[in-house]
């Protein structure tokens, strides 16, 4: 697979978004009705059938892309049922001549995570851990509730539980994401890592071009 260079982010914010604790109080105090699209439904229901077969804790990946760091999680721990999400069918259709030996104990699926998470908390779900391995930054200041942590899911996210993290090449998301958590109520804050064994190409991108890498970590 050849790897271009990674670009690092650019935006017109150089802190944390003016905006970021009205939005995310708005968020916690108001609930998500849009309805649920048909194709995450049916991918739901197919994580669930493939669960049933299972008795081992649950580890979600959401925004997966092509599904590498799930299949790293699976590996990790051949003892958990790993699932990876993604919305993009152009991404997850590259990971079947990406890999090959692979276990068991994932599950790829096409889905919305704002409707995949709803239909999790609704079913009762309760992973293990949560990841969120470099979502789309979307840098503009005008897309802050784009963002995770900005987002009206953002209260369904840490309503699903477990630990959670999140990493990207973008400290300032990081931060905010640590910010929202705190407002939240949680103990939480951003940190720069370098991982030993690169779990994505996006990690392995970063790490060729000299960036810097940060997560935040946080047991709800």
């Amino acid at each position: 697979m050849t790897l271009h260079p990674a670009r690092a982010v650019t935006s017109n914010q150089t802190g944390c978004h003016e905006q970021l604790e009205k939005v995310v109080r708005r968020h916690l105090n108001s609930r998500f009705r849009r309805p649920i699209a048909a194709h995450s439904a049916a991918a739901f229901a197919e994580a669930e059938r493939w669960l049933s077969e299972r008795d081992a804790p649950l580890l979600l990946d959401s925004y997966c892309g092509t599904g590498e760091s799930t299949l790293n999680l699976a590996r990790a721990h051949p003892d958990c049922a790993v699932i990876g999400v993604d919305k993009s069918a152009h991404r997850l259709d590259k990971h079947p001549g990406l890999f090959s030996d692979t276990p068991d104990n994932y599950l790829l699926l096409r889905a919305d995570t704002d409707d995949f998470w709803r239909l999790a908390l609704e079913a009762g779900w309760k992973p293990r851990r949560h990841t969120l391995f470099y979502p789309n930054p979307w840098p503009k200041s005008a897309q802050l509730q784009r963002r995770c942590h900005g987002s009206p899911l953002f209260p369904t996210l840490l309503a699903l539980g477990g630990e959670l993290e999140l990493r990207s090449n973008w400290p300032i998301y990081v931060e905010e994401f640590a910010r929202a958590l705190q407002i939240a109520g949680h103990s939480a804050a951003a940190e720069p890592f370098q991982p030993q064994t690169p779990i994505t190409a996006f990690e392995r991108k970063y790490q060729a071009a000299g960036q810097a890498l940060w997560r935040c970590r946080v047991q709800l």
